[in-house]
């Protein structure tokens, strides 16, 4: 340890206690400061600075969007409303409901309005051998996203280790998997609710989720994202059909009727499906009858392999 003075160009304020300095080797003085030092795996985890969706690419999550532009969007863009009535925005929120129905694109279309940069982490990422290693990159993750002027932490799949806790085994294989957990949960508790960082996690098993994650303080709301009904379906597929060359007489609410109960990503697949239909018969647009043979072959054709069986509602 060294005791040492400013340089001439660096100023006070600039200056914080537990920052890296660099230092000049013969007077040993402060020249400038640096930013944290972030493990580069932490780095190197999905981060953007502005995501390019907006509100107009995600259909069939309304009531869901509205919820969590309720959450996330008034607090950093409107943080006064809460001061003024002295009460502190929500903290969390956990996404859950069956697989593509867009709660990854709903969190990157608030980043796009609230201009603020996306962290988008995977559950088993920080599953580490070592132990210590995955509650390190946990605090390194928080750590670089209060160095940002505003910023959503999105955990994916956080049921990866964010499951409820047991006795575990003999070998303690699960007792890593806790620890990373728990510096979650520490961390939720250890920065500002008018703060400029929000959290988000998502998961397609909300029942396998620890009660210690769930609590109110922590994930203060819990936002359902289920199947989209006629409507939404589609307002889909005319969202992923709008870059396509189509024929101008394609009924999408008829095909949306032939689409009951699938998801925002079977969706997609059907467009895609037809665009495969029009290369194969060596055509330049996309017909209706390319989107008939679509749904037979994705809906109908799938539906043994489907995941959301138990989201299915009449509709």
């Amino acid at each position: 340890k060294f005791v040492v003075g400013l340089g001439e160009r660096v100023a006070p304020t600039d200056i914080e206690e537990g920052m890296r300095v660099g230092v000049e080797r013969t007077k040993y003085s402060i020249q400038i400061p640096l930013p944290p030092k972030i493990d580069p795996t932490v780095s190197l985890m999905t981060v953007e600075d502005k995501p390019d969706v907006t509100y107009d690419d995600v259909g069939g999550a309304k009531e869901a969007m509205e919820k969590l532009r309720e959450v996330l969007e008034t607090p950093l863009l409107h943080p006064e409303r809460f001061v003024a009535l002295g009460i502190d925005p929500p903290k969390g929120v956990l996404l859950y409901g069956p697989p593509g129905t867009g709660k990854t694109l709903s969190a990157r279309a608030v980043a796009n309005r609230t201009d603020a940069c996306f962290i988008r982490v995977i559950g088993s990422e920080l599953v580490q051998k070592y132990v210590g290693e995955g509650a390190r990159m946990v605090r390194e993750l928080f750590t670089m996203a209060r160095s940002k002027r505003a910023c959503i932490v999105f955990f994916d799949e956080i049921d990866a280790i964010g499951g409820a806790r047991t006795g575990g085994d003999e070998n303690g294989s699960d007792n890593e998997v806790q620890r990373t957990m728990l510096q979650i949960v520490t961390e939720l508790d250890g920065f500002d609710a008018r703060g400029n960082i929000k959290v988000l996690m998502a998961t397609n098993r909300p029942d396998t989720l620890d009660p210690a994650l769930l609590r109110p303080g922590r994930l203060d709301r819990k936002v359902e994202f289920g199947l989209p009904d006629l409507e939404g379906r589609g307002h889909i597929l005319k969202i992923h059909s709008k870059r396509m060359n189509c024929d101008r007489d394609i009924r999408f609410e008829l095909i949306a009727r032939l689409c009951p109960n699938t998801t925002g990503a079977e969706l997609h697949s059907v467009c895609t499906e037809a665009g495969m239909y029009a290369i194969r018969a060596r055509r330049k647009s996309v017909s209706e009858k390319d989107f008939l043979d679509s749904v037979n072959k994705v809906v109908k054709g799938y539906k043994k392999f489907s995941s959301t069986p138990k989201y299915m509602v009449y509709n």
